[in-house]
């Protein structure tokens, strides 16, 4: 077993978005800076964001767009580096990319085009990339103010022990989601050792899970797909929902499973361009003699009504509209705008595309990303108590928190 001991300017511990990000700023201002990444590969998450095209920003970032403690912390940061700045560094390399609807861009071809231009920026300014390597161990030195990492490679023969020694260490190591992609709690342990608090922690931007009569119906429809508006503790967002075989996805269902909690009902409004009971009212003046289903397929999809009509009106199922009395239409109606459901759970970390919760912001400076009563101490990116909505938010913070980390190492 071998021993080597290097010095840096910065160590970045991880290689995802934000710690690369971190690194080339650092590198920019001709720090010497290595990044240590324990998986095989640099910015698997990025690699698998955006169905594979990587929502790298959006054009319209606002603080409402954060989930966080501190409502305010993110604004420094991003008004340090705006979205048209990481634009402008993704034209400056002739990536193609798409702006979809709710102003969220997108590669047209690959998210690999977004980490090759980050591993280029790397190259270009002589960064260190070390992968497959753990940080096992950080001892802070109080007398020299300098941080020694120590990291075993895993894939060496001779199980190769290396410390490291640097005054600059910027911790973006991510956060519990996804772990088969590099998640871990490594951070917020990080944290704990120097005495830093972590908020809460549970899954956020995950599908739900159904244990009730839902489960079924929800197995049934798997694979559609239909516009709503939904809710839950104050929030709302107008997206598309989407039936799984485990429950609901869709990107309306993993926004609001940020603000959901377990034990909490989600309304889900079927129809939300329309009030369903002046719908189904008019459509009984003008077409008496229709059946609900038959009027409602112009609206939603065929399974999905024959599912709602089991559920709801199944003693209706062959009465004309003509038929249905005020009472009864209201109660469906209010059903259609207003349908309540209770998720058993979510799909957890697994499947989450972050984590909420995190480091918590109050000990952290909101222009560095520097500890405040740990000189030389950064944290980045998603293992801060920060969240972004869904959308290329969660990028933007990326940015936006590793620039203003490598900026000011």
């Amino acid at each position: 077993m071998s021993k080597l001991v290097n010095t840096y300017d910065v160590i970045v511990l991880g290689a995802g978005a934000a710690g690369l990000f971190s690194a080339i700023t650092a590198a920019k201002r001709n720090k010497k800076v290595l990044v240590i990444e324990k998986s095989n590969k640099a910015g698997k998450k990025i690699l698998m964001s955006g169905g594979g095209k990587c929502n790298f920003t959006n054009h319209f970032v606002d603080p409402d767009n954060f989930i966080s403690k501190n409502e305010h912390f993110c604004k420094s940061a991003l008004s340090s580096y705006s979205p048209q700045d990481f634009i402008d560094l993704v034209d400056s390399y002739g990536i193609e990319h798409d702006t979809k609807k709710r102003n969220q861009l997108f590669c047209v071809n690959s998210a690999k085009d977004i980490v090759q231009l980050l591993l280029n920026e790397c190259e270009l300014h002589n960064v260190d990339l070390i992968k497959n390597t753990n940080a096992s161990k950080v001892h802070f030195n109080k007398v020299e103010s300098s941080y020694s990492v120590s990291t075993i490679n895993d894939k060496s023969e001779d199980k190769m022990i290396t410390k490291y020694i640097t005054s600059s260490l910027i911790v973006a190591t991510g956060a519990l989601s996804i772990p088969t992609l590099g998640g871990s709690g490594f951070g917020y342990d990080l944290a704990k050792q120097f005495n830093l608090s972590v908020t809460s922690l549970r899954a956020g931007l995950v599908p739900f899970i159904f244990t009730d009569y839902m489960s079924e119906i929800c197995g049934r429809l798997s694979g559609v797909s239909h516009g709503i508006r939904i809710s839950c503790n104050g929030q709302t967002f107008e997206e598309d929902i989407l039936f799984t075989h485990r429950g609901l996805s869709g990107p309306a269902v993993l926004q609001i499973s940020s603000y959901w909690k377990e034990g909490d009902h989600i309304a889900i409004n079927l129809l939300p361009s329309h009030d369903a009971n002046l719908l189904i009212t008019e459509a009984k003046h003008h077409s008496p003699k229709l059946l609900l289903r038959s009027f409602l397929n112009a609206f939603m999809s065929k399974a999905l009504v024959a599912e709602l009509e089991s559920l709801l009106w199944s003693n209706f199922s062959e009465k004309p509209l003509a038929e249905w009395s005020k009472a009864e239409i209201t109660l469906i109606a209010d059903s259609l705008n207003n349908w309540l459901l209770k998720p058993s759970s979510t799909e957890g970390y697994r499947t989450a595309e972050v984590t909420l919760g995190g480091v918590d912001v109050h000990q952290i400076s909101s222009k560095t990303m520097e500890v405040l009563n740990q000189p030389g101490l950064f944290f980045i990116g998603e293992v801060l108590d920060v969240t972004g909505h869904l959308g290329g938010f969660n990028f933007q913070w990326a940015w936006a928190s590793g620039y203003s980390a490598g900026l000011n190492t």
